[in-house]
């Protein structure tokens, strides 16, 4: 009995415990709410009363036009407009997904991180099936969204590698207009930026269509200086060297390398294909080489020009007799004695090569690798093949000497005549401030 009676009277008091408890904790809740409510009260009543009176201050001035009061929420807009745009793009007409791409466009110039969720989106290959299309505000449209999205990002571009955007460019430059053809251009160029990139060049349209675009009268040479730019990153790939060759590529540098506006490029891209054994040959086989690049070697205004030139009769004179043949009688001579006087340290020293391997073959060696070894050389850089070409090197050598001096006498009386000139005009404005100094009263 008295057992039952301690359990009973400890339940007892453990329930009334919980229960105070209990009670505690309810009230110190509705306490807690209770502030809350008020100080949330207060603080609408503050705004409330602030604002009316902002209202009442402003009233009379400020009258909110109806587009403000009406406009959504921006950052509400831009997810609507991106959820919009890429649903246009999937599923609409045509007129829609055009407009869709120049959103797209635009919306990727803004925002760098739109053009990684534009790839997880799928848009990337829709733009790129667009590209096909024969259209031309469709095609155009979709070209320029795919150049912005390439900017930057490595996976963008070699996903539109993957959904085939070499192989759906046009086959026929003539029928797009400057701006299609300018886009094509700078986006085959974004792609071919990255050399880890391995773009299909021997079987796509990208070459024809560069070559194509190259070669046609009604480029702009703005969009003939990328498409050269193009080519001389696929250039740095050993691998691209046969498929340029095959399409035309050596040609095609031929004719553009006498525009000045273009010959620098131009001549880089030659100087990269001419130490491979097809590129070499084919610039043997050219019908102007090497006239036209004796040609340029008389640039004294553009020095890289003559550098590139250089390095490319260098390649094609050694161990050939019949390209130094060709020279000598293209008036090669003449102009390299100019270079080693009048062209930078760099065409110096390949100008003077060069000369070397015109001296007498009997006295010259070719090695492997490199030049005639000089320890045959029996006199001069100037040395004779024959006593007739030895006069008239000579010749040659005293005319390009007295021009020299007469360039040098020239420019030594130019720069007298000037300091004359100036010490003449301080002597008379000093005699005019001395006259006037003289005639003050004061």
């Amino acid at each position: 009995m008295s057992s039952s009676r301690t359990q009973s009277s400890s339940s007892s008091s453990s329930s009334s415990v919980w229960q105070h408890q209990y009670m505690k904790l309810h009230f110190f809740s509705r306490i807690r709410s209770l502030f809350k409510s008020k100080a949330s009260s207060r603080k609408r009543d503050f705004q409330s009363s602030t604002q009316i009176s902002r209202t009442q201050q402003y009233s009379e001035k400020v009258v909110a036009p109806p587009e403000i009061l009406s406009k959504p929420p921006e950052d509400e807009n831009e997810e609507v407009v991106l959820q919009r745009t890429v649903k246009k793009l999937h599923f609409g007409t045509l007129e829609e997904k055009e407009k869709a791409a120049i959103e797209i466009e635009k919306l990727s110039r803004e925002d760098k991180n739109i053009r990684k969720l534009m790839a997880e989106l799928g848009v990337l290959q829709v733009l790129v099936s667009m590209v096909a299309s024969d259209i031309s505000g469709h095609q155009r449209s979709a070209v320029m969204a795919l150049i912005q999205l390439s900017h930057g990002t490595h996976t963008n571009k070699a996903l539109m590698v993957n959904a085939g955007i070499c192989s759906k460019l046009p086959k026929n430059v003539e029928v797009l207009d400057q701006s299609t053809r300018y886009g094509f251009a700078e986006l085959l160029l974004s792609l071919s930026s990255l050399t880890s990139l391995q773009l299909p060049v021997a079987s796509s349209q990208i070459l024809p269509f560069l070559m194509e675009t190259m070669n046609s009268d009604t480029t702009e040479m703005k969009c003939k200086e990328i498409c050269l730019a193009t080519i001389n990153n696929l250039c740095l790939v050993l691998e691209n060297a046969r498929p340029l060759v095959t399409n035309g590529a050596i040609k095609t540098l031929l004719s553009l390398i006498l525009v000045k506006d273009l010959s620098e490029k131009a001549l880089a891209s030659l100087g990269q294909l001419v130490v491979t054994q097809m590129g070499k040959k084919a610039m043997e086989e050219g019908s102007t080489v090497p006239k036209s690049l004796i040609e340029i070697l008389t640039w004294e205004e553009k020095p890289k020009c003559q550098e590139y030139t250089a390095y490319i009769l260098m390649v094609l004179a050694h161990q050939s007799w019949s390209q130094r043949e060709k020279m000598a009688k293209a008036g090669i001579v003449p102009v390299l004695l100019e270079v080693t006087l009048l062209g930078s340290p760099l065409v110096q020293k390949r100008a003077v090569k060069l000369l070397q391997w015109f001296k007498d073959e009997r006295n010259v060696r070719m090695g492997p690798h490199s030049g005639p070894q000089t320890s045959r050389v029996s006199s001069s850089i100037g040395s004779p093949m024959s006593p007739r070409s030895g006069e008239e090197g000579k010749n040659v050598m005293k005319n390009l000497v007295k021009q020299s001096l007469y360039k040098n006498m020239e420019m030594i009386t130019r720069r007298g005549n000037v300091d004359l000139e100036r010490e003449a005009c301080r002597l008379k404005s000093s005699l005019i401030i001395s006259t006037s100094s003289k005639s003050l009263t004061y």
